[in-house]
């Protein structure tokens, strides 16, 4: 027998997308103001929040995006018109967008099948490679060091601008979804999930207006909201994944020269200078650029987005932080510069030590010097 509620999600009907992110470090930095002028034909804009209340939300240096045109996908077999844009950040990240969407009206099961095939279209990786090379060629004389970062990050939301059942009638997104459909959508899982599993993957949710709603998971986020031009909580989670990749990033980056370090050390131990005192000068100067270049850069990507009161895309925003663990990403990159710190202060400690010994040396064959001349 089939129940009320496994019957729902065929009756609703839907204006539906699907939000493909794919975020990237170009750079150490990029000057947004040279990047706007080099994109002037494709008409970039300098973005914000624009909610009464995005007010609370205190964006320094605001990104820079621009639409690119149209690319197609191929979405289970059938081929779809995708929207390019891209939003480049000033600590160095460039986030590429591919938005698609779904016929007016479609039935909820077409877009579950739907959301389920976007990610796996197979253009979807030779379409960004392409794009992501194109736009860092004309990018280049606003790139400060540029360089491809080790990591990426992938995410995905999928939007609703319209939820009615089967008469046609507009529902309530938080009353009209319930969690079992939230997880097939964002989790893909068909079965019913255990109450302890709803409460942990499907806890973060949020609603302003009676008529719209927020889901955030890991990979991905539902976004229902009636109001088409409303792209506040996108802008948000881009800047959350940006802010992550680059924490992501440069941890990845100390993985790689914590063991570099230890064979520098090494090396310079067993190299014979003239004078010891030098031995380590250029392991120390790596060591001071390193920590300084990981320490502003972090810095500058958390600080792009500050937060001045409680309101309803603050949460959103601390929910998304808070799910992608950027707290412990933070933690592990200050553990691991504390490992680069204690290691300068040792090889300084070992340099002070060799100058002083050598000043005794001297003074020692000053002394005697002056024995032999009297």
């Amino acid at each position: 027998m089939t129940t009320a509620a496994q019957e729902r999600p065929a009756e609703l009907s839907l204006d539906g997308a699907a939000v493909i992110y794919r975020l990237f470090d170009v750079a150490y930095a990029i000057d947004l103001e040279r990047a706007a002028a080099l994109l002037a034909p494709s008409a970039p804009e300098r973005t914000r929040p624009e909610r009464t209340e995005a007010q609370a939300l205190q964006i320094a240096n605001p990104p820079v995006s621009v639409t690119l045109g149209q690319r197609e996908l191929t979405v289970n077999g059938v081929t779809r018109s995708a929207q390019l844009s891209a939003r480049l950040f000033d600590f160095g990240v460039c986030s590429l967008q591919l938005e698609l969407t779904t016929p007016a009206r479609g039935p909820w099961s077409e877009f579950l099948t739907f959301a389920h095939g976007v990610e796996r279209a197979p253009e979807l990786a030779a379409v960004v490679t392409r794009e992501l090379d194109n736009l860092r060629e004309r990018l280049t004389p606003a790139l400060e060091r540029p360089a491809l970062g080790p990591v990426t990050e992938e995410y995905v939301v999928f939007r609703i601008a319209g939820l009615r059942d089967a008469s046609g009638t507009s529902v309530l997104p938080a009353r009209a979804l319930d969690d079992d459909q939230l997880a097939h959508l964002l989790l893909g899982e068909e079965r019913p999930l255990a109450a302890s599993a709803r409460s942990g993957l499907l806890a973060h949710r949020f609603s302003y207006y009676a008529d719209d709603l927020v889901v955030l998971t890991w990979d991905n986020a539902l976004v229902a909201e009636p109001q088409a031009s409303d792209r506040d909580v996108e802008y948000i989670l881009e800047f959350a994944n940006a802010q992550l990749l680059e924490l992501r990033v440069y941890d990845a980056l100390l993985d790689d020269q914590l063991p570099a370090m230890y064979d520098r050390i090494a090396a310079a131990r067993r190299r014979t200078w003239p004078l010891p005192t030098r031995r380590f000068q250029s392991v120390l100067a790596g060591l001071q650029t390193r920590v300084a270049d990981v320490t502003e850069t972090v810095e500058r990507a958390e600080n792009g987005l500050k937060v001045t009161d409680d309101v309803y895309l603050a949460r959103v925003y601390g929910a998304a932080l808070d799910l992608f663990r950027a707290t412990a990403w933070r933690q592990g990159i200050e553990r691991k510069l504390e490992i680069f710190r204690e290691t300068y202060a040792m090889l300084n400690g070992e340099a002070q030590s060799a100058r002083s010994e050598l000043l005794e040396i001297v003074i020692i064959v000053v002394i005697i010097a002056e024995l032999f001349i009297r």
